[in-house]
């Protein structure tokens, strides 16, 4: 298939999304760079500002199935990975999965529930299967899990453990529209229920063809240097506590040869990397405690490394 059947069809599922978001466009592009590069990941912000929407059109627009769990307190880990039931006619235990078995899923509010059932995640986020009374199940292909959270309300959330934040390939924060954009929101949602006109404009083998082409993408190694340079440079900074992962590593490759292969390349840039430092690797920083009476921002100490940290020619 030629490049230009590539990008006809990310563009085909950018533009379905579109129909739906109004000036979201990196919001949009990010979430197709993760899924390109099987990354999964963490949309933080307020309410109302259109992340389920986000993700319902994303949905809608791949023919892959699509399961939405709403986390509260009472959700159990059994709730997520599925359970196996004793069946009285054949008197044996018959396994009965959850909806972490569906292609695209939408964790909803996901602070909003235990660590114990937070964790039920993990394993499926990392290694693509689910472990359940001792029997492991594989995930289907693809697989992307879409989490959602409110960053600025605490009471009765759970925040997630540095494991799991760890796991998603990137965080987008999709900010308030702008005036004209808002005056756009109210015209179009006069039709209620836009996400239900949205029809799929991908199948399953063009999204598992699209991640294929994207491991393709060469990468050499001034460029591998330079995003094991973040890394390095994280560890002793004196104001962050825990640095960046080897895994925050290998997502900020894959989310580079995603956006390269995304803009007609077959090869990355320097400045593909540069682009998606922020999304990338904000969520994964730990700061002393001190570094927040300073002002010091996860933003501010990426934006440093972004200026100090020489781009390979």
């Amino acid at each position: 298939m030629q490049d230009v059947d590539v990008l006809g069809m990310v563009g085909k599922i950018r533009e379905n999304i579109s129909r739906v978001m109004v000036g979201k466009d990196a919001a949009v592009n990010l979430l197709l760079i993760a899924l390109l590069s099987r990354g999964h990941v963490l949309l933080e912000d307020v309410p109302g500002i259109g992340k389920t929407t986000l993700v319902n059109a994303m949905a809608r627009s791949l023919a892959c199935s699509f399961a939405r769990i709403q986390f509260t307190p009472d959700v159990m880990p059994s709730d997520i990975t599925g359970l196996s039931v004793y069946n009285m006619k054949t008197r044996e235990f018959e396994f009965r999965p959850g909806p972490v078995f569906h292609q695209i899923l939408l964790a909803d509010e996901i602070n909003r529930t235990s660590p114990k059932t937070q964790s039920s995640l993990l394993e499926i986020m990392q290694e693509q299967q689910v472990t359940v009374d001792g029997i492991t199940y594989a995930s289907p292909k693809p697989f992307m899990v879409l989490a959602t959270q409110n960053p600025i309300e605490h009471a009765g959330t759970f925040p997630l453990p540095d494991a799991q934040l760890d796991r998603f390939c990137m965080s987008i924060q999709m900010g308030y529209p702008s005036p004209e954009e808002e005056v756009n929101i109210l015209h179009r949602n006069e039709k209620q229920n836009q996400t239900a006109d949205i029809v799929p404009v991908a199948s399953v083998e063009d999204i598992l063809f699209l991640q294929d082409r994207t491991e393709k993408v060469v990468c050499v190694d001034p460029i591998k240097r330079y995003i094991s340079s973040f890394a390095q440079e994280s560890r002793k900074h004196p104001d962050v506590l825990m640095g960046i992962s080897p895994r925050a590593s290998i997502h900020l490759m894959n989310a580079a040869k995603a956006l390269a292969m995304m803009e007609g390349r077959n090869y990355v840039i320097p400045q593909d990397v540069k682009r998606l430092v922020l999304p990338v690797l904000s969520h994964r920083l730990v700061l002393r405690s001190d570094a927040g009476s300073a002002r010091r921002t996860t933003g501010v100490i990426l934006g440093e490394m972004l200026k100090s940290i020489p781009v390979p020619k």
